[in-house]
């Protein structure tokens, strides 16, 4: 994607494409896996850490990321397949590898809603799966 298409995205969802938000969105648009907060600090080095944590919490805001809970007490984030419109329908299953300790997305892997009793609302499912990714399989 073009660095005009990132800014086009952004402002299709309301949010207005500063040069920061922009640096942050490709970054998350353009990684493998499920990234940290302290993962794009690294990445981004010309950008201090706290204006990444809020440009974060308005993608997030936005719907333009999901932030995924993996049980190690760090949120992650991800982009939205569904930018602005996304429902808990729209939630895949995440694999933590324990050796890299990477989070990765299986989007092709949906996560069922599950059905609750009356007067519960879903907003959001967490579905993880731990082991080794194909890289970390093939070490000893």
């Amino acid at each position: 994607m073009r660095a005009e298409d990132y800014a086009h995205h952004l402002e299709s969802c309301g949010v207005r494409p500063t040069a920061t938000r922009l640096l942050v969105f490709r970054a998350m648009a353009e990684s493998r896996h499920a990234m940290s907060l302290r993962e794009l600090d690294e990445r981004l080095d010309s950008v201090d850490r706290s204006t990444i944590f809020r440009t974060l919490a308005l993608l997030a805001d936005a719907h333009l990321l999901h932030v995924i809970e993996d049980g190690s007490g760090v949120a992650l984030y991800e982009v939205c397949d569904n930018p602005g419109d996304c429902h808990p329908d729209d939630q895949h299953i995440h694999f933590y590898c324990r050796r890299c300790q990477r989070t990765y997305c299986l989007r092709s892997i949906h996560v069922p809603t599950p059905a609750l009793p009356d007067g519960f609302r879903t907003e959001g499912v967490n579905f993880l799966v731990k082991g080794l990714c194909p890289l970390c399989s093939e070490q000893p």
